[in-house]
């Protein structure tokens, strides 16, 4: 997934000018309809008209039907004439007096009711109408603030935005002479990087060629040293006791390889150092750890020697090149030459505790190969262990990168084909560790696990099928590069 590039100052104060333009946009919007939502001054009602009592005084005058009261009754014939219309007239008026009294006595206690509410109203609307014109006052004062804010926010922003062009015209100008800068001292160091790379291949060269001198010059100081030991063990040729017959038939003389320096040297350059072969190695120690008697084939330089001699294993080893037994034995390790089938056979049976190979078996001979694991299974005792260790020819990284670079390599051996051999042989409990993986950023990337999450079912199974071939190719091309075959021989 692509990282965004990160934000230049000029993209900055764009995107932060951007941003203060809209902001002054929605404050602008707001504005505007705060004003629009001021209204006008509502029209307020009249206070109510005072309590009409121009009647009142009239009807508390003229209420009372009754001034007098009832007339006087008595059992004259004026009293009994009285009494017979009073009481035909007199419940009516007497009822009607009351209504008057009740009607008269609720309105003149209502008039100071009424008057009191009037004024109540009157003080009211008044004093409404006055907080209406105070509110009016405030919008309009807050108005004026905040359209003045407006102008003095404006005016700080274009100050500021002046300042951030200043500045940034500044850091324009730097970031130019830097980059100029930058680009002379990129030059440079690409020339500098240059001639380094130069005088390092030069040196690299130079040490090549003097480790093949080097080795050269000891090669032809051991055959030098061999042909002065076997002239010095020749007869004199004066000691003839006829001149006639002195002619003395040239002492053979054994070959000896010269050319295995430059193996040494094959090897130094492409297997890598004492010290990376001893750290690949080590994963076999624990093998042969308490075991005795052990014997190194095709020891090399001796790196599996120095770590069993670490560990407290006596061991030996063997190698068919004069330059690496040489050099192993300058390390004080006990190394012979010799051929490896010859030499496994004539040990005594049952003698070796354990016999280890590491990148041998791939230099010999079917036939060979056969013959020498089948010895060596009469050369180990019960008990005993058998590691080789070759290069893994169904990883392709290794077949193409190690295994054909390599004049002297036979032929590939299959990891199946190995167990089954020593199977045959008479090794039990036969099995195969695998070493030396392949870097993971030399393989085959994968479509990133959060793509895999993408809602389209589609897209998602070609990622998916497209993982799994690729996992495939990362199995079959960069898989382990070496492997051992590991038995025990019963």
């Amino acid at each position: 997934m692509s990282v965004p590039a990160p934000e230049t100052l000029p993209q900055r104060i764009d995107r932060i000018e951007r941003e203060r333009l809209e902001a002054d946009r929605r404050y602008n919007d707001a504005l505007t309809a705060l004003d629009r939502s001021i209204g006008e001054r509502p029209d307020l009602p009249h206070p109510p008209p005072a309590f009409d009592v121009t009647g009142l005084d009239a009807l508390n005058a003229h209420w009372n039907l009754l001034p007098a009261g009832a007339p006087p009754i008595d059992r004259s014939l004026k009293g009994r004439l009285r009494g017979f219309i009073w009481r035909l007239i007199g419940p009516p008026l007497e009822s009607q007096l009351r209504f008057n009294a009740a009607l008269v006595d609720h309105l003149n206690r209502n008039v100071d009711v009424h008057e009191e509410r009037r004024k109540a109203a009157e003080t009211t609307i008044a004093a409404l109408g006055e907080r209406i014109d105070a509110i009016a006052r405030f919008q309009s004062h807050l108005m004026q603030y905040l359209q003045t804010i407006t102008a003095y926010v404006d005016t700080r922003s274009r100050a500021a935005m002046v300042g951030a062009e200043v500045l940034n015209t500044s850091v324009d100008a730097m970031a130019s002479d830097f980059h100029r800068r930058w680009e002379s001292l990129a030059v440079r160091d690409a020339r500098v990087a240059g001639e380094r790379e130069t005088l390092l291949a030069s040196v690299e060269d130079l040490r090549a060629t003097a480790v093949l001198a080097q080795q050269t010059a000891l090669s032809l100081k051991r055959e030098v040293a061999r042909v002065l030991a076997v002239s010095s063990a020749t007869p004199d040729a004066s000691s003839s006791t006829s001149p006639s017959t002195s002619t003395t038939a040239a002492v053979p003389v054994p070959g000896a390889d010269l050319d295995s320096f430059k193996y040494l040297g094959f090897e130094n350059q492409f297997r890598g150092p004492v010290e990376e072969i001893r750290r690949r190695l080590e994963a076999y120690l624990p093998l042969f750890e308490g075991r005795q008697d052990v014997l190194d084939v095709g020891c090399g330089r001796g790196e599996f020697l120095d770590l069993l001699r670490s560990a407290g294993v006596g061991a030996r080893g063997i190698d068919s090149n004069d330059a690496m037994v040489e050099e192993a034995r300058a390390r004080g390790l006990a190394v012979e030459k010799a051929d490896a089938l010859a030499y496994v056979a004539a040990l005594p049976d049952a003698s070796l505790g354990g016999l280890f190979a590491a990148q041998v078996i791939e230099h010999l001979p079917p036939d060979y190969l056969t013959s020498f694991i089948e010895v060596a299974a009469t050369k180990i005792r019960p008990g005993g262990l058998i590691v080789l260790e070759t290069i893994n020819p169904t990883c392709w990284m290794a077949f193409f990168s190690s295994y054909i670079r390599d004049l002297t390599h036979v032929r590939p051996l299959h990891p199946e084909t190995m167990q089954y051999l020593l199977r045959v042989s008479g090794f039990a409990h036969v099995r195969l560790q695998y070493s030396s993986p392949v870097d993971p950023a030399a393989c085959l990337a994968s479509i990133p696990a959060d793509l895999a999450t993408i809602d389209a079912p589609v897209l998602r199974r070609v990622i998916e099928v497209v993982n799994g071939n690729t996992s495939a190719l990362n199995a079959t091309l960069f898989g382990y590069q070496d492997y051992a075959v590991i038995g025990t021989r019963e």
